[in-house]
C-alpha cells in the first residue's frame, strides 16, 4: 500500500509540475513573455478535478472490484460518475462552445465570393444561427481522459494486489514447507533409531564386546541427529563422517560373506547438503541387501563435481544384493516403505525439480543414484 501510494504521489506531482516547468521554459527562451500565474492556475483547476475523481476512484470504487470483486456496484456506480463528468463538461464549456470561428480580413476577401458562412464553407466549423453541439470534441477528450484515468488507477491497484498476494502465497509455502520438514525428520530419526537399536540388540549376545563399541558408536550419531539433524543444512564434512560412523557400526556385525565397500571423497568443498538425506538409501541396503545364506554386497560411493560457473553437485551411488525374500520391518509391512517415501518427499519440498533421483530395481541387484546440488 506504500509504494502504490508513492507511485501515485510522484505521476501527480509530475502532473501539477509539467505547467509550471512549461511556462517557465517558455519565458526563458523568450523575454517578452511574462510569467502568468494564470495560465498556471487554470491548467492546475482542471488537474484539480481529475486528481479528485481520482481519489474518490482510488480509495472508494476500486476497492470494489480489486478487493471486493463486486463488478456489478463496481460498473454502475463509474458509470454514473462518468455520466455525471459529462454533464459537467458540458455546461462548464466556454462561451460559443470553445470554438473560435477565424474569419479572413475583409480586405483580403473578394467581393465576388460567398459569405464566410455560406452552405459552400468548409465542414466542421460551426454556424453562428444554430446551437453548439450538446457534447464537443473537448468534452470527448475529457471523459476518454477520465476514462483511461481510472482504467490505469485499477491496473495500478491489481498490479500491487497481486503482488502481495504473491508475496503472502510465498511466506505461506515457506511455512508449510518447514512445517512438512520437521514432520519428516520427526518420521526419519525414530525409524532410523529403531533399525540401529536392533542392530545393537542383536549383538549383545553374540558378542558383549562389539555391542559396546556399537553403542560408543551409536552415541556419536544420536550427537548428530540431536544437533544438526533439525537444521536445513549442516556442513558436508559432518555428513559424510556420520555416514562413515554408521557403516562402521554396522560392518561390525556382519561377516566377511558380506562385502561392503565405502568411497568417500578426501576432499569436501566447504558447503551444506541436508541432513539425514543420504543415510536411508544406505539403511535399506543394508536392510534388504544382505543375505545369510550366501555371499551379498554392498557398494556405496560419494562424488563432488564442481566448477567454477555452476554450483557442486553430489552424485551418490548405492547398489546392493537382493535377497531371495524380502523381509519385513520390525513395524510391520513392507520394508524400507516409510524411509524411502520420506526421502523423496524432502527432495521434493528441497530442490522441486532440480535433482535426479533413479532408482533400478534389477533381478540380482538394487541401484540408487541421486545427484543434487549442494547448498
Amino acid at each position: 500500500m506504500k509504494q502504490e501510494n508513492l507511485t501515485y504521489l510522484g505521476v501527480w506531482s509530475l502532473l501539477f509540475a509539467a505547467p509550471l516547468l512549461s511556462l517557465y521554459v517558455r519565458t526563458v527562451n523568450d523575454a517578452n513573455l511574462p510569467f502568468d500565474w494564470t495560465e498556471v492556475f487554470v491548467v492546475w483547476r482542471k488537474f484539480s478535478i481529475y486528481l479528485g475523481l481520482f481519489l474518490v476512484h482510488n480509495f472508494l470504487l476500486a476497492p470494489l472490484l480489486v478487493h471486493g470483486h463486486k463488478r456489478v456496484a463496481y460498473f454502475s456506480i463509474v458509470a454514473v460518475v462518468v455520466l455525471a463528468f459529462t454533464v459537467y463538461q458540458c455546461s462548464h464549456r466556454p462561451e460559443g462552445g470553445g470554438h473560435r470561428e477565424h474569419r479572413p480580413p475583409m480586405e483580403q476577401m473578394d467581393r465576388h465570393e460567398p459569405p464566410p458562412f455560406d452552405k459552400h464553407r468548409p465542414r466542421g466549423g460551426h454556424r453562428p444561427d444554430m446551437p453548439p453541439p450538446i457534447v464537443g470534441e473537448h468534452d470527448i477528450l475529457a471523459v476518454l481522459v477520465l476514462i483511461l484515468m481510472f482504467g490505469a488507477n485499477l491496473g495500478v491497484k491489481g498490479y500491487f494486489r497481486s503482488r502481495d498476494d504473491r508475496k503472502r502465497l510465498a511466506a505461506l509455502e515457506k511455512q508449510n514447507l518447514e512445517q512438512q520438514l520437521e514432520y519428516l525428520r520427526y518420521q526419519i530419526n525414530p525409524h532410523f533409531f529403531m533399525n540401529t537399536l536392533n542392530n545393537i540388540h542383536a549383538l549383545v549376545d553374540i558378542d558383549p564386546a562389539k555391542a559396546q563399541e556399537t553403542i560408543v558408536e551409536l552415541s556419536k550419531m544420536m550427537r548428530f541427529v540431536l544437533y544438526e539433524g533439525d537444521k536445513q543444512g549442516v556442513p558436508l564434512t559432518k555428513e559424510l563422517e556420520f555416514i562413515r560412523t554408521y557403516v562402521k557400526l554396522m560392518q561390525l556385525r556382519y561377516t566377511e560373506k558380506v562385502c561392503i565397500t565405502l568411497d568417500l571423497p578426501k576432499e569436501t568443498p566447504d558447503r551444506l547438503i541436508p541432513p539425514l538425506i543420504l543415510i536411508t538409501f544406505i539403511e535399506n541396503a543394508f536392510k534388504h541387501g544382505v543375505s545369510y545364506q550366501r555371499e551379498s554386497f554392498i557398494e556405496m560411493k560419494v562424488a563432488i563435481t564442481s566448477s567454477s560457473s555452476h554450483t557442486p553437485t553430489l552424485q551418490f551411488t548405492c547398489r546392493n544384493s537382493k535377497t531371495e525374500v524380502p523381509p519385513t520391518s520390525p513395524e510391520g509391512g513392507k520394508a524400507g516403505g516409510v524411509g524411502l517415501a520420506n526421502v523423496r518427499k524432502r527432495l521434493n519440498l528441497l530442490y522441486e525439480h532440480n535433482y535426479t533421483l533413479d532408482i533400478h530395481d534389477d533381478a540380482d541387484a538394487y541401484t540408487v543414484n541421486l545427484v543434487i546440488p549442494l547448498l
